[in-house]
C-alpha cells in the first residue's frame, strides 16, 4: 500500500499539484488586481488548501468552530509541525484571514506574487523601522473580523515537539488587545515533516481552542500570560509522542 501511494503521488498527485498551484496563484493575483481583496485573498487559497488535501487523500479532522465569533478579528497561533500546516489552516479553519510569514517566502514563483496580492504579511526583521512597519501593517489587516495566523515557533520542528514561542504575534495582540486563539495541529508532521522528501498517508487533525482574552491593560505582564496559555494549550491535545518530557 504504501508503495502505491508513493507512485500516486509522483504520476497523479503532484502534477496536478503544481497545475493547480499555479491556476490558484494566477487567480488570486488577478482576482486581487481588479478589486475585492477581501475575497480573492482568501478563497482561491482555501479551495486549493482543500482541493490539496484531498488530491493526495488525507483524512481531516476539525474541532471547535463553535469556539469563535464571526464578528470578531483574532490572533490564531499554531504549533508548526509541517508543510501541511498551511494547508490543513487555510482549507479548514473556516475564517477569513492573513498569515504572517517570512519575508524569504516572497520568493516562490507565483505563490509569493499572488501572497502578496492577497495582503499577506511579510516580517521584515532587518531594521528597528521595518519591524514597526510590520505591526502597523498587521494593526490594519486586523479589522472587520479579518483574523492573522502566525507560526510563533518561527519555523517548522524536527523532533515534532514544539520550540519555545517568539514574542511577536502575542505583542502584536497585547498591543490591539486582541484575543489569541490557539490551535493544535496534529499528523501534519507524520504527513511531511521537515526533512521528508514524500509524503506519508495519515489522517491529520486541527483542534481550535477557547480564545485566550487579554487581561485588559497593555505590558509585559500580558504578553507572557498569553504566550503561557497558548502553549499550555496547543501542548495538551498534542500527541502524547509530541509533548515535552
Amino acid at each position: 500500500m504504501k508503495a502505491l501511494y508513493i507512485i500516486y503521488q509522483i504520476c497523479i498527485g503532484l502534477p496536478i499539484f503544481l497545475v493547480i498551484t499555479i491556476l490558484t496563484a494566477l487567480t488570486t493575483i488577478l482576482g486581487c488586481w481588479l478589486g475585492n481583496g477581501h475575497f480573492w485573498g482568501y478563497y482561491p487559497g482555501k479551495l486549493w488548501s482543500q482541493c490539496t488535501c484531498f488530491l493526495f487523500l488525507l483524512p481531516i479532522k476539525v474541532k471547535g468552530h463553535e469556539n469563535l465569533d464571526k464578528k470578531t478579528s483574532y490572533v490564531f497561533v499554531a504549533n508548526h509541525q509541517g508543510a501541511f500546516d498551511i494547508f490543513l489552516i487555510y482549507g479548514f479553519l473556516g475564517r477569513n484571514f492573513k498569515w504572517m510569514m517570512k519575508k524569504s517566502l516572497r520568493k516562490i514563483p507565483f505563490v509569493g506574487k499572488a501572497c502578496e496580492s492577497a495582503g499577506f504579511i511579510f516580517v521584515d526583521k532587518s531594521s528597528p523601522r521595518k519591524i514597526y512597519e510590520t505591526i502597523k501593517k498587521a494593526e490594519n489587516v486586523l479589522q472587520g473580523g479579518t483574523s492573522l495566523v502566525v507560526f510563533p515557533e518561527g519555523a517548522r520542528t524536527y523532533t515534532g515537539r514544539m520550540a519555545n514561542f517568539k514574542k511577536g504575534a502575542f505583542f502584536l495582540a497585547d498591543q490591539l488587545q486582541l484575543p489569541v486563539v490557539p490551535l493544535t495541529i496534529n499528523g501534519s508532521f507524520n504527513v511531511f515533516p521537515r526533512t521528508a522528501k514524500l509524503l506519508t498517508w495519515h489522517p491529520m487533525q486541527l483542534t481550535i481552542h477557547k480564545p485566550i482574552y487579554p487581561l485588559g491593560k497593555k505590558g509585559e505582564d500580558n504578553l507572557q500570560m498569553l504566550m503561557k496559555e497558548s502553549f499550555t494549550e496547543i501542548e495538551k491535545d498534542l500527541s502524547e509522542e509530541y509533548k515535552k518530557p
